[in-house]
């Protein structure tokens, strides 16, 4: 056990690291203590969340925990939630989140909802009201009785395992098993929910042991099937590769497994950093933020395989008819949203089972058949002031260290970012499909850069950073190196080009009047370098002085909101750029 001592004046004992404590014998412990000792041994190095009455004293037991995790404190819970999930994704280890009772509580829902629908582990530590005030009309009861909102009810809906630990003596098997729901095979939030009263009791408890995740084995059988099914198309395979590649650091395996077959190399939109976006067997993002390249393989491969995804709509679109029609093998945790004979499960873990695939194939590398690269889909040029969307991203792809991490937010900004960036060599490039939460990025990246110290890049619109931007506090309070990329057209920009694709195109609900954010940014914090870049050299130049410091960093373009993003279903009902008109066309852009 790592040596931690704890002792607090308000707690009357000091439980140390004695005799008593090793392996095999019990020493007494508050309940707090043990969460963040379980926590430090697990590897664990950060808990983010924001305080309150209900759960300060986990706190409390951070700061006696002697320096082996360290509490960082966020603006808002949702913010505070994808703090752990960046962590989590950037460091393939698991985040931690704590949050009060109440709004604390309900303010973590969305966070959560993400890390469930993308896979992420992460434990949810939550307080609660003392339990015997439950139903008696506590402050924010959430126990569900006498007509209070049930927590459990709430949070079981969006985790993995959810429990309230209404009995000290339960927490070791209770934390115990919701670690291991967090990072099972399909890995996603597990929430404990921790009345005060409960969180402060002192237990004889044994030293605190972390079960290790366990995997499945699939059938032999089975195996061999999609091995059988891979070699006979070896040569004209389309490998499609999702963002369980990352979470199970198995590259190494895929790019193995794809030299053996001759494949092409197609990633999810929201796995970019899964393969190197420069090899030759590279062909682009697929779905419908995807390359036509993409679908052109699709139509000459003889079978696809997928790995570490379900193929949901945002990666499958443009191509159902293609896997409906062909032998599909999927190695994931999850069966694919896919049906049929010709579809294989492998389940298991990933990693694994490719190194077990790649042993059933014969050894020789092939070349895959030509294809013309990843080609962009073709998007009406803008006719404003303003740098377009292809040239801004070329402009931040100049300045992207290698080994920089980048975080896409939502919105048409995030769907050119996916369709036109290419990933960092050595950092990850996350974009939260799984709920599509604006402002998701701004905790998400902070939690990136204090897993790995590296550098992150986040790229945001700008109703998302009046969302969740003012998270920009916590890099700042921290000094942690996160570059925001504020991408701003003056609008909910996906919201107004539906409004002027799909409807009358004669009002806007979602147009905003035009705010200098880089000036009010710089007033705000003096000792932050933020910048407000009018041209997409300028917008480089501005990157490339940031990526020296250590310190975060601020830049904000703007942009045409008329654009329209590389997204297929907007590109195949947009007008040429002549026939367009829209319900502002006569509002002057202002650029400054």
């Amino acid at each position: 056990m790592e040596s931690i001592k704890y002792e607090s004046k308000r707690r009357g004992h000091v439980a140390a690291n004695d005799e008593s404590t090793e392996a095999g014998g019990h020493g007494e412990i508050r309940v707090v203590d043990y969460i963040a000792a379980t926590l430090a041994q697990h590897g664990v190095r950060h808990v983010f969340g924001v305080g309150g009455a209900n759960i300060e004293d986990l706190y409390d037991a951070l700061h006696h925990c002697g320096g082996a995790i360290r509490g960082i404190v966020a603006k808002h819970e949702f913010s505070a939630a994808t703090m752990a999930d960046g962590y989590a994704r950037a460091g393939n280890r698991l985040g931690v989140v704590a949050a009060t009772s109440g709004g604390g509580m309900t303010n973590l829902v969305s966070g959560l909802a993400e890390a469930y629908a993308s896979r992420v582990p992460v434990l949810a530590l939550v307080g609660q009201p003392p339990t015997g005030l439950w139903g008696h009309g506590a402050f924010q009861d959430s126990s569900g009785r006498a007509g209070s909102m049930d927590a459990r009810q709430l949070l079981s809906a969006v985790s993995r395992f959810c429990a309230r630990v209404d009995d000290p003596a339960t927490i070791t098997e209770l934390l115990a098993a919701a670690l291991e729901a967090a990072q099972a095979g399909v890995a996603g939030p597990a929430v404990l929910l921790l009345p005060k009263d409960v969180q402060q009791a002192v237990l004889k408890a044994p030293r605190p042991v972390v079960s290790a995740p366990r995997s499945d084995t699939a059938e032999q059988a089975v195996r061999c099937r999609a091995a059988e099914a891979l070699r006979l198309a070896a040569g004209s395979v389309l490998i499609i590769a999702g963002e369980g590649v990352a979470g199970a650091e198995a590259r190494g395996e895929l790019s193995a497994l794809a030299a053996t077959l001759g494949a092409w190399v197609a990633v999810a939109p929201d796995a970019k950093d899964v393969y190197d976006n420069h090899d030759p067997r590279f062909v682009g993002v697929a779905g419908i933020m995807g390359s036509p390249t993409v679908a052109d393989c699709a139509r000459r491969a003889s079978a696809f395989l997928v790995v570490g995804s379900r193929m949901p709509m945002m990666a499958r679109g443009g191509l159902d008819q293609a896997l409906a029609s062909k032998p599909v093998v999927c190695v994931n945790a999850e069966p694919p949203f896919l049906t049929g004979e010709h579809v294989v499960h492998v389940p298991g873990h990933l990693r694994a089972e490719l190194a077990a695939l790649h042993s059933l194939l014969p050894g020789r590398a092939r070349d895959c058949p030509p294809h013309p690269g990843p080609r962009p889909l073709p998007t009406p040029s803008p006719a404003g002031l303003r740098p377009a969307l292809s040239d801004t991203v070329a402009a931040i792809a100049a300045a992207l260290p290698e080994d920089a991490h980048v975080f896409v937010d939502a919105g048409n900004a995030g769907a050119a970012a996916i369709h036109l960036l290419p990933a960092p060599a050595r950092g990850r490039f996350v974009v939260a499909v799984g709920m599509g939460g604006m402002g998701y990025t701004f905790g998400a990246g902070i939690g990136a850069a204090f897993a790995t110290g590296q550098r992150t890049y986040v790229l945001a619109g700008d109703g998302s950073f009046f969302m969740h931007g003012m998270e920009l506090h916590t890099a700042v309070e921290y000094d942690i190196p996160v570059t925001y990329v504020i991408l701003n057209n003056n609008a909910h920009a996906m919201c107004l080009t539906r409004e002027q694709l799909y409807y009358a195109g004669d009002y806007s609900y979602s147009l905003f009047a035009h705010a200098d954010i880089a000036a009010g940014i710089a007033a705000m914090f003096p000792r932050l370098n933020a910048t407000r870049a009018e041209t997409a050299d300028q917008l480089r130049d501005a990157l490339l002085e940031t990526n020296s410091s250590g310190s975060p960093a601020f830049v904000c373009v703007d942009l045409d909101p008329n654009e329209i993003p590389p997204f297929a279903p907007f590109l195949a009902t947009a007008p040429s750029s002549k026939e367009k008109k829209t319900a502002h066309e006569d509002r002057p852009v202002s650029v400054g």
